[in-house]
Parts: structure tokens; sequence; C-alpha cells
């Protein structure tokens, strides 16, 4: 029997309520709460919506009720998202008398500024400026660009290495910034034919924390570089062919200014964290705190770029699992701690998350500006989707490798609950319990795992298995008592990285897994092995596994799972459909 519920069973037993009634009774508020949370009049609660905001008001209100006292500003922790770039009809370049068209012979990157400037240019290989023990190297190095363009070369000088120790250093948002650095007007990158076999230029793609680079970013086609910009007997291919080599004596490219202006129009809006607590009842411990968060946005009305996984379909994407579920359960919780009459030794903070689903921009806000001191923050408890309990009545916990004591601490717990754990040692991934790992805080990411309606309008308040809700939030419950009551906090540990990793070269992107081209199929691409701590293992991937498709587009074959990878890039999620056993699952593959 719960603590918090037989609390409440004493004190209301003059009015013979039972425990099996109150049981029932918060059933019924919970399935109440998430029926407005996912409901039509929510629309999906996209950040900096007003619909947003009146979940927001709606999460505010709850945790009031509670009992718990609003933190920030009345509870809100108010922060800025850019919610699309596009770019204006005002984008010109030209060399000399040369023209160029935008999106023919060039493109802007998504997190150039805006800018007009006419200078000289200056070729600096491929720009990168690297000062390791391991590895030096510095293209800038006796070259004046003070002012100036400068002429970068796309990828980097080892583009057959797929363990290049250059690869780190070879993205164009990294070039932006030693151009920056070294006082230059603006960047221009043209790929040659080993690191940019087709020419293309890079589309203009909306990153999901873009934050602007503080100089003009241009990509320009090589084709229209070799007929106009460069010297007789000069070439793209032949300056990367010598970069490879070490040589970028080009330097200034003579006779000629580049005249360029950069506008990118970003939407901004504002969105919050909601945030409150529950003061301890330790004289000493009460000035330490345990979060437990949520994130409360979804996708609104989906469509392309959205990550729904059905991309074509405009409608609500009602989000009831994906998040809801995990705002109803801390809501739960908030009302049960609210309730004891005697409350745990240490703070209980509650935090729903913003701007969760265009990357955990809202969390990331919040480890940055904790409203209390820093170091005071003892761990954080993370509930994402924990509304689609399985036959076998199994949750997934993650960050179980963040302390030296959480894996015995669970195990303890186990033996309290129907419910089945399964482990994943790593702090990273795909939800706010990412942003506290990566400042050294002790994590449990806590998870009844995606399924086929996850990130569809077909994921909504009807389905969600309330029962089974309930054991999640009576596990929330002893592991908060327990991190909230214990006599010494837990010791972090790292377990993993903290940021996502690089990938391998010939892909933007990979998934870590070997195809099984001996049981080839022409309904799927079978997985005939799982490469250890890649992003396919991280996200429960086995050997054995068919996927049928990414993001909503199906996987036939080998060839369309090769083509799908290259639709992606790094720090992106992919929603991989996936057959095993007869079922169907959804896996969320953090890239």
């Amino acid at each position: 029997m719960r603590l918090s519920f037989l609390i409440l069973f004493i004190s209301l037993t003059v009015s013979s309520i039972s425990y099996g009634q109150l049981r029932e009774s918060e059933l019924d508020t919970m399935r109440e709460q998430l029926k407005f949370l996912a409901s039509d009049s929510l629309k999906g609660r996209f950040p900096g919506t007003p619909e947003d905001a009146v979940a927001a008001d709606f999460i505010r209100e709850k945790f009031s009720e509670a009992g718990f006292q609003l933190l920030s500003n009345n509870g809100s922790q108010y922060f800025s998202i850019v919610t699309s770039v596009e770019a204006t009809a005002d984008n010109q370049l030209k060399w000399n008398d040369a023209v160029a068209a935008f999106e023919e012979d060039f493109s802007l990157y998504a997190f150039s500024s805006n800018a007009s400037a006419a200078a000289e240019v200056v070729f600096v290989g491929y720009g990168m400026v690297i000062d390791l023990d391991s590895l030096q190297r510095n293209d800038y190095l006796n070259k004046d660009v003070e002012g100036k363009w400068v002429l970068v070369l796309e990828g980097d000088p080892e583009p057959e290495n797929n363990d290049s120790p250059y690869i780190p250093f070879a993205n164009a948002r990294s070039k932006a910034l030693n151009a920056r650095d070294q006082g230059a007007a603006g960047l221009l990158v043209v790929g040659g034919s080993q690191n940019d076999p087709k020419d293309e230029l890079t589309p203009l793609l909306f990153e999901r924390s873009v934050v602007s680079s503080g100089i003009p970013v241009i990509d320009l086609k090589r084709a229209w570089v070799d007929a106009n910009m460069l010297p007789d007997g000069w070439t793209t291919d032949s300056l990367e062919t010598l970069a490879n080599k070490g040589i970028h004596n080009l330097g200034e490219i003579e006779s000629g200014k580049l005249a360029a202006t950069t506008e990118l129009e970003r939407q901004e809006v504002e969105t919050q964290n909601i945030v409150a607590f529950l003061p301890g009842s330790d004289p000493v411990l009460k000035k330490e705190f345990v979060v437990l968060g949520a994130h409360y946005d979804h996708l609104g009305m989906g469509g392309q770029g959205s990550g729904s996984r059905a991309p074509d379909t405009i409608a609500p994407h009602y989000g009831a699992d994906d998040n809801g579920s995990g705002v109803v359960g801390m809501i739960a919780l908030a009302q049960r701690f609210g309730a004891m009459e005697e409350k745990p030794a240490r703070s209980l903070v509650v935090a729903a998350f913003g701007a969760e689903e265009l990357g955990l921009i809202g969390s990331r806000y919040f480890a940055q500006s904790i409203p209390f001191e820093a170091e005071h923050l003892n761990a954080m408890v993370n509930f994402d989707m924990i509304g689609r309990l399985n036959e076998q009545k199994s949750i997934a916990i993650g960050g179980t490798g963040t302390s030296i004591e959480s894996e015995d601490l669970l195990n303890e717990l186990k033996q309290n609950t129907e419910l089945g754990f399964s482990y994943s040692a790593e702090g990273f991934g795909p939800s706010d319990h990412a942003s506290f790992y990566a400042i050294d805080v002790p994590v449990f990411f806590v998870s009844t795992g995606a399924h086929d309606d996850y990130h569809t309008p077909a994921d909504t308040w009807d389905k969600i298995d309330y029962e089974g809700m309930q054991l999640v939030v009576d596990f929330g419950e002893d592991l908060l008592l327990e991190l909230l009551n214990r006599p010494e906090r837990l010791n972090f540990q790292e377990a993993g990285p903290k940021e996502r990793m690089a990938s391998r070269r010939g892909f933007k992107v990979t998934f870590g897994i070997m195809p099984d081209y001996a049981g080839e199929t022409k309904d799927g691409l079978g997985v005939g092995g799982v490469t250890k701590g890649g992003p396919a293992d991280r996200a429960g991937m086995l050997k054995g596994d068919k996927i049928v498709g990414i993001n909503g587009k199906p996987v036939e074959n080998i060839y369309d799972y090769m083509n799908r990878l290259k639709q992606l890039k790094i720090g992106q999620r992919a929603n991989v459909d996936v057959e095993r056993d007869g079922k169907k699952l959804v896996l969320i593959v953090e890239l």
C-alpha cells in the first residue's frame, strides 16, 4: 500500500472512503486531466501557441492545488524559441560582374546571420583551427582575413577515412566559428568532388535549436565558383587535392570582390516551463532538491518537418501518451506528496518542460538557470510516455549508470512492485533527463516505451492504460521517497557521452546495425546485428528485428534503408518502425 494513499485513507476513514475508492478516484482524475490535455481544443500543444499557454496554465493550477509553491515568475520560466527559418527575396551574391542565382548557384545555412558585405576573398583550405594534444592544425596561419570573405572547402582532408580525427571539426558551423574568431566578414563554403561528389547546395533546414553564427554563411556550387571566381588553371577539385596534402597557398583570390546580402526570417515565439516545489521537513536536508520532470508540449497539427510519423496528415497530434501521460502522472504525484502530513526530508521540485519536441530546449533552459542553488540538486526523475504499459508490465528505466547507487536502489524497489524493470545505463537520451545528465546530475528516465501511434494523430486519450499508468506512478512515489529521504545523496558517475556523438562518414548518420543480407525480404530490412552502444542499441533494437519504416516512410529493402538514411542528420530523432516476433514496435533512435 502506497504511503500517501495510506495517510489519506487514515485521515478519511471517518467519511468511510475506502482505499480502493481512493485509487479509483485518482484513476478518474487522471483520465479527465489527460482527456483535456489531449483534446481537440489544445490542438497538439505546439510551443508558443495559445493552446500551449492554456496547457501551461492548467498545469500551474494543478501544482498550486496540490500545495506546491510556485517558483520563478508565478511558476513560469519564460524563454524564446525559433520555430521556423525562411529565406527572403533579398538574398544576392555577385563576384565582380558575375551574378549568382539564389537556390541555383548559392544557398544559406540556417545559422547564417543577416548582413551585407563587399570584400576580397581569402582561401583558407578547410578552415580548421585545432589545438589538441593529439592534433594540431591552423588553416589561418599567416593569413590576413580581417574584414574579408573566407572561402573554405566542405568536409575534411581525409574523406576516405571513417575514423578521421578531423570529423568533429568538419561541420560548417565549426568553420563559421573559426572565421568569426578571425574577424572575417563572412564564410563561403564550396565542396570538391571528394567531399561533395554531387555538387549539391545545402538545403535551408530548420535547426531545432537554431542560433545565429554571427556572420553570413553561404554555400556555393563549385560549378559556379570554377566558372567565375578561380584564377585560370585552378578548380575547386585542384584546391581540394592540394588541401588534402596540407597545401592551401592560393591565399587571397586576386582581381575581384564578392558582394553579398544574406537575409533569413526566423519565426520566434515565447513558451515556458512550469516549476513549483514542496519544501522538505528536515532542517538541513530541505536545502537539497530532487526534480520530477515531464514535458507537456507536442507536435501541434503535424506536417512536414514537425517530427510527425504521418507527415502528410494535417490534424491534431494529440500526444496523449507523449507526453500527456507523463504530465498527468507528475500531477498525481504532486497531489500525493502534497497530501502527506509528514513531508519528506528533502524538497521536491515538479517541472513541466516546454519545447522538448524541438530539442530539449525547456529542460536545457532550466538546467542553465536553476531557480535554486545548483549544487543542491541531487537527482532528476523524468516521466516521458508512461501510458502504454505492455502485457509483461515492464517499464524502461534509463540513466541507471549515472550514480554508483542507482541499480542497487532500483533492485530494492523492485521488491515492492509488480512491474518489471529494463535498465539502460546511459545518461544521454532522447528526453529531458539528458539536460540534467549534462550538468552531472544522476537521472532516472521512466517510460513504458514507444508504440505504433507514437507521433501520429492516433495517440489519443482513450488508448491509455490508466491502471498501468497508476502502477508507474506508484513506483515513481517509491523512487522519489527513497531519493528524498535517504541520508546521503547519490554519487554521480558518467555513463556514456554527454552529447550526441559525430557519426561515421558515408552517410550523415548511422544506426549502428548490420543488415541481414542473407534473410533479405521485400517487405523490410532484417537486422543481422546491432553495434553495442550505437544509436540502434540505445533505442532497444535487437538482432532479428525487421525495419519496415523510418519517420513514417516505408522501408522495403536495403536500398530504401540507405536512401532514408541519407535524409537524416546528426542530432535528429528517427522514429523507426520495427517488426519483432510478429508484433509492431516503434523505436526512437537518437542520432
